[in-house]
C-alpha cells in the first residue's frame, strides 16, 4: 500500500471574481521510502497541492472533490481539530516556503520545540530536551542553538532548525516546499544532505520535495511529478524524465535549466514562450496548448488523459493518445 494516495483531488480558491482552479483533478501517490519531487513554474499550483495533500486547507481555499489517504487513513474526511491531533506533526509535517522566516523572532528554538511536543505528548521538560538534543545532533546542529533566537542562526541553520521542529515526532511523510530557493549553493547541499540523512536514518519514511529547480530535484528525487496550471502533465522516475521527457512542457522546462553538462553547452538554453494561464479562466482542452510548439486542433478542445507509457511513466498529451 502506498504511503499517500490522492484521487481526483480538486482544490479551488473561491474569490469575488470566481473560482481559481489551482489544483484540478490530481491523481498522485507517494511510495513508502521514496523522495517524490514536484516541479513546475511559479504559480502552477505546487504549494497549493502539497497543502491540500495534508488537508491544510482554509478559506478561501476549499477541497472541492477527491479523496486523500495517508498511511491508510482517509484524511480528506477529517475535521481540522482531528487533523491537528492525529495527523499533523505525527503522520505528516510541512517545511513551508520561506521556512527561514517561519520562526517567531522573539522565541528561542527550545520554546518552539516545547510547544510542538506538548501538543501531542505528555512528557516532562527534561524528556523534551533530551529528544531535542538528539535530533539536533542527528541534523548536525550544535546543541547550543536550542537557546538561540532565530536572528542568531545562519540561513542554513535556520532552515535546518525548522526541519528539526517539523521532524521531532518522526512523521511518516515530510513535505518540504522550495527549501533551497533562498540559499547559496554550499548551503543548499547541506540541506539536501540533511533531508537524505533523515530518510536513511528512518526519522521520516518518505519526502515530497517541491521546487521549480529541476537541477536541485535531480540531485535528490527518486521520481518527478511535473505540474502545469493546476494539472499533472507527466510523472516518472527522475532518470526517465530528465533524459527521456515525453510532454512538450517537461522538455522545455528541462531545457531551460542551466547545468554544467557538455550536452547543455552544445544545445544551449531554451525558454518557454508565452505566460502561464489565468486559472480563473483556464484554456479549454490541454492547458498548455497556447504555448505548445506541437499543438494540434484536438489540443484546443479535448483534455488529454494521463496515459501509461513504460516503467511507471505517465503523461497527459495528445501526441501519445492516438488523437493526433
Amino acid at each position: 500500500m502506498h504511503l499517500l494516495e490522492a484521487e481526483n483531488v480538486r482544490a479551488y480558491y473561491f474569490t469575488s471574481e470566481g473560482a481559481v482552479k489551482a489544483v484540478d483533478g490530481i491523481n498522485l501517490y507517494v511510495e513508502r521510502d521514496e523522495i517524490l519531487g514536484i516541479a513546475g513554474e511559479s504559480g502552477c499550483g505546487k504549494s497549493t497541492l502539497v497543502n491540500t495533500l495534508m488537508m491544510n486547507v482554509r478559506p478561501p481555499l476549499k477541497l472541492v472533490d477527491g479523496k486523500i489517504v495517508l498511511n491508510g487513513l482517509e484524511i480528506s474526511k477529517m475535521e481540522r481539530k482531528a487533523l491537528k491531533e492525529k495527523v499533523w506533526g505525527v503522520l505528516v509535517s510541512l517545511v513551508p516556503q520561506a521556512a527561514m522566516n517561519a520562526l517567531m523572532p522573539t522565541m528561542r528554538l527550545v520554546d518552539f520545540i516545547r510547544d510542538v511536543v506538548k501538543h501531542h505528548m505528555h512528557i516532562s521538560d527534561s524528556e523534551i530536551l533530551s529528544l531535542a538534543k538528539r535530533r539536533l545532533e542527528e541534523l548536525n546542529l550544535p546543541v547550543s542553538s536550542l537557546y538561540m533566537y532565530p536572528h542568531e542562526l545562519s540561513g542554513g541553520m535556520r532552515q535546518r532548525a525548522v526541519i528539526t521542529i517539523s521532524t521531532l515526532l518522526n512523521p511518516k511523510l515530510l513535505i518540504v516546499d522550495e527549501p533551497t530557493s533562498a540559499l547559496d549553493v554550499s548551503t543548499q547541499k547541506q540541506v539536501l544532505k540533511t533531508l537524505v540523512d533523515l530518510r536513511r536514518a528512518g526519522i521520516v519514511e518518505s519526502i515530497i520535495f517541491v521546487s521549480h529547480d529541476i537541477a536541485v530535484l535531480r540531485q535528490i528525487a527518486d521520481r518527478l511529478a511535473i505540474m502545469y496550471a493546476g494539472k499533472l502533465v507527466e510523472v516518472g522516475s527522475t532518470e526517465e524524465l530528465i533524459f527521456r521527457p515525453k510532454h512538450p512542457y517537461t522538455r522545455l522546462l528541462i531545457n531551460s535549466v542551466v547545468t554544467p553538462e557538455p550536452e547543455v553547452r552544445k544545445r544551449g538554453l531554451t525558454f518557454i514562450p508565452g505566460e502561464p494561464p489565468d486559472l480563473l479562466k483556464p484554456p479549454s482542452g490541454c492547458r498548455f496548448h497556447p504555448r505548445c510548439p506541437y499543438a494540434m486542433d484536438v489540443c484546443k478542445v479535448a483534455e488529454p488523459p494521463l496515459m501509461r507509457m513504460e516503467k511507471g511513466h505517465i503523461v497527459a498529451c495528445h501526441l501519445y493518445s492516438g488523437n493526433s
